[in-house]
């Protein structure tokens, strides 16, 4: 089978890319080694979610997937609470604030796949392969060779890496990463509060990690938090009642009482950024490229930002007549959005720091800060619309504009 480009990872990412690149001149496989969850109780919530930025839903809404996505469950939030759990430190954004309708909208990661499988299924330009087990990358001077457990053989101009931060793309290609353990885990859950979360994202920074509350329909909250890897797994183990109690001294009553909570998990933290993200025939998106710590949710966000970058370099390189998989092509993508990243990266990890520093000068400092920040509308205004994805060096799908 003979394609111009072949996306490895079908997740989140992947199934973006896939639908950008859709109903366009490029001929597109997708190639996925778990099937997507498609169907399940309604009742129950999906235990990982995401916090989609306004950038991101414009990117969705060119390619034709955010009607799914409200269709099946999203949750606007209007407001965010932030503040220093050792201290008397606190800022508030406020859409208001900024005369926008949201900040952004929290979303089941699999009501996010699934929107985008549907829309993947309009068009005629890709194939999919799910299941599908890659077992040799090889690339050549004009061409990449896709070998799957099954015999096929699948050959591309363009190879993307969007199979996460373990990628075998990367991996294959040699392509070197720079980072670090957290020597955090993120324990993640559905929690019933007694009291609305009020369409706004909770967040208390703590010692040993932050801990946020994210609104999801009907009442109930989403939560990340972070800790060591040994109290993730005590919180793990313990029964319900005493789960719930933890929560509740460690968060406070904002929300009033902890009543029920559903299923828990929890994954480890890390920094990873690879050094490059192009080689000849082949480019790295999403977590492949880079992983940050969830504090601020702009993981997904950022690789949703690369789809829409790289998308726009390769359909106009094409029409220009250029070869999509060359290096002088693909760095152009390099170039528009690594700086973004190493300085969202850059900033997390700077926040990470401030807030799990217990020094006795620094507390007050930080403290002090927030309180300043909070007061400084202009300072706020400007932080939460780069937050948003309002300003910046964005593509063309971050502002809502199909390429196709």
């Amino acid at each position: 089978m003979q394609y111009d480009v072949l996306i490895v990872g079908g997740g989140m990412v992947g199934a973006s890319l896939a639908c950008a690149l859709g109903d366009g001149p490029l001929r597109v496989g997708l190639i996925e080694s778990h099937p997507a969850e498609q169907q399940w109780d309604e009742a129950e919530f999906d235990i990982r979610v995401s916090a989609i930025t306004r950038a991101s839903e414009q990117v969705f809404r060119a390619v034709g997937a955010w009607a799914g996505m409200r269709a099946k469950r999203v949750r606007p939030y209007q407001a965010m609470q932030v503040w220093d759990g050792t201290g008397s430190g606190s800022i508030h954004f406020d859409a208001a604030d900024i005369g926008e309708p949201n900040l952004g909208h929290i979303i089941e990661n699999r009501v996010i796949l699934a929107a985008l499988l549907e829309r993947m299924a309009d068009f005629s330009n890709l194939d999919r392969y799910c299941p599908a087990q890659i077992t040799a990358i090889h690339r050549e001077e004009s061409r990449v060779t896709v070998s799957l457990a099954d015999g096929q053989q699948l050959q591309a101009r363009l190879v993307v890496g969007a199979d996460g931060s373990g990628s075998l793309v990367r991996r294959e290609a040699g392509i070197e990463t720079i980072g670090w353990s957290y020597d955090q885990h993120a324990v993640v859950a559905t929690i019933r509060t007694e009291r609305s979360h009020q369409d706004c994202c909770w967040q208390r920074f703590m010692p040993d990690g932050p801990l946020a509350f994210l609104p999801l329909p009907g009442g109930f909250s989403s939560i990340v938090w972070s800790t060591t890897p040994e109290r993730a797994a005590e919180l793990l183990a313990m029964p319900e009642a005493d789960f719930l109690s933890a929560l509740q001294q460690a968060f406070g009553d904002r929300l009033g009482a902890m009543l029920a909570t559903g299923p828990r998990a929890a994954f480890p933290l890390m920094l990873r950024h690879a050094k490059r993200y192009t080689d000849p025939r082949l480019v790295l998106v999403g977590n492949a490229a880079h992983a940050i710590h969830p504090l601020a949710g702009q993981g997904l966000n950022l690789g949703v930002s690369d789809v829409a970058a790289l998308a726009e370099v390769l359909l106009a390189a094409q029409a220009k007549g250029e070869d999509i998989g060359e290096l002088a092509v693909l760095r152009r993508y390099e170039r528009w959005r690594k700086g973004d990243n190493l300085a969202v990266m850059a900033a997390m990890d700077g926040f990470k720091r401030l807030f799990g520093n217990q020094h006795l000068l620094l507390q007050p400092l930080r403290n002090l800060g927030l309180r300043l920040a909070d007061q400084a509308a202009p300072l706020k205004s400007r932080m939460i619309r780069r937050a948003m994805g309002l300003e910046g060096d964005l593509p063309q799908l971050c502002r809502g504009f199909p390429l196709c």
